[in-house]
């Protein structure tokens, strides 16, 4: 059963989002009490604070962030259209450079969970047919009544203070009916179900789409370039990204309708992960995998000669932060999984908040280097000798 501050946060949004009008249908303004009881702005969150979220999380994009920083701005003033979603954005480029990430970021900073928000992964929708997952069955079919959907109406709608947050993952890879479906969601922010009971309102929604369309011509032309092919590609690095945006850009233009392009606020283009941006990336693997351990009640170090080798053998133009994540999972994760099971203290199946409790209080560090060929994992104690 939802509390009382739930159902009255419901019907603020509800009221925010309802234009007001006199009883002759003339639009009138609100009481004076409740402009005052708002404020300037019904949202809580800080942009700058968000923004400073995303920039530490995502490296080597400052482009695109600055484009979502300026459209927070504009949503925390709540100055928008009333019947559009609060912005639409798609996210381009190649894999594993931080499209996906940066919606997880984005929601965590929002919301305090990275999984707090409505994720549809188009690539299970691919044929035609499939666009009854988003919009409900037809009348006559099964589930029609039901009023079924994909769609995650908790995470979307978000709440009266906090805007919901909305991924449609891998764009191209569903059918062209599916993608048709959501016109009226990036174009009015409503998507009525088939049925005809019931509606979806996307008004409050901030909605993310990411594509991979163009990728693979990037993959063939930074393979080119990492092979030594350099003289066919652009030496300064904003003649490159002007070249990589005309690509994606035109493949944008070949894989998606016209009127749906010209439903998107804002297209993203995501750069690959430049070579400056590897250490930041391994210091976030390390910090990640450090949380992980404490549930173990260790602390992890890694010496700076194996942190260069995984930035070093790790990094793929073609393949972005998801190489270096492959890299480091083999060589840090593996020899520390290693470690770990050969010591007789060790319990694989110890969890909970007692141990995470004591852990905190009493870690044991443990220090991981290169040498010989192999990676050395050992226990040092106190801490930072």
């Amino acid at each position: 059963m939802p509390f009382i501050n739930e159902r009255l946060e419901d019907q603020a949004l509800h009221e925010a989002l309802t234009p007001v009008s006199s009883p002759t249908g003339s639009p009138r303004s609100a009481p004076p009490s409740a402009e005052s009881r708002l404020g300037p702005s019904r949202f809580v969150f800080d942009p700058d604070t968000v923004s400073a979220i995303l920039r530490g999380r995502i490296r080597g994009q400052p482009e695109a962030l600055t484009v979502i920083s300026r459209e927070l701005v504009r949503v925390k003033a709540d100055i928008g259209e009333p019947d559009r979603p609060l912005a639409v954005f798609l996210s381009a480029g190649p894999t594993g450079v931080g499209k996906t990430e940066t919606v997880r970021a984005l929601a965590e900073a929002l919301h305090g969970k990275a999984d707090a928000f409505c994720r549809v992964d188009m690539n299970t929708l691919a044929q035609d047919h499939y666009a009854a997952a988003i919009t409900g069955a037809p009348p006559g079919y099964v589930g029609s009544k039901e009023g079924h959907s994909l769609i995650d109406e908790e995470a979307m709608r978000g709440s009266f203070s906090r805007p919901g947050v909305v991924l449609f993952d891998e764009l191209e890879k569903a059918g062209p009916e599916v993608l048709r479906s959501l016109l009226g969601v990036l174009d009015t922010g409503r998507l009525r179900l088939t049925s005809g009971q019931k509606q979806l309102d996307f008004r409050n929604s901030l909605i993310f789409m990411t594509s991979n369309l163009g990728a693979a011509d990037l993959a063939r032309h930074l393979n080119r370039w990492q092979s030594g092919w350099r003289r066919f590609w652009p030496r300064s690095e904003p003649a490159q990204q002007a070249a990589l945006r005309q690509r994606v850009e035109r493949a944008l233009d070949r894989g998606l309708d016209p009127e749906f392009l010209n439903r998107i606020d804002n297209v993203l283009v995501y750069y690959p992960l430049p070579p400056e941006a590897r250490p930041g990336v391994v210091a976030e693997l390390l910090t990640r995998f450090n949380r992980r351990l404490q549930s173990k009640g260790w602390q992890l170090q890694v010496s700076r000669t194996l942190m260069s080798r995984v930035e070093r053998e790790g990094f793929d133009a073609r393949f972005g932060a998801r190489a270096l994540k492959r890299q480091f999972r083999r060589q840090v994760e593996v020899p520390v999984a290693q470690f770990l099971l050969e010591r007789p203290d060790h319990c694989p199946g110890e969890s909970g908040q007692e141990t995470i409790s004591r852990s905190k209080q009493n870690l044991r560090h443990m220090y991981c280097d290169w040498q010989h060929g192999q990676v050395v994992c050992r226990q040092v104690w106190p801490s930072g000798t």
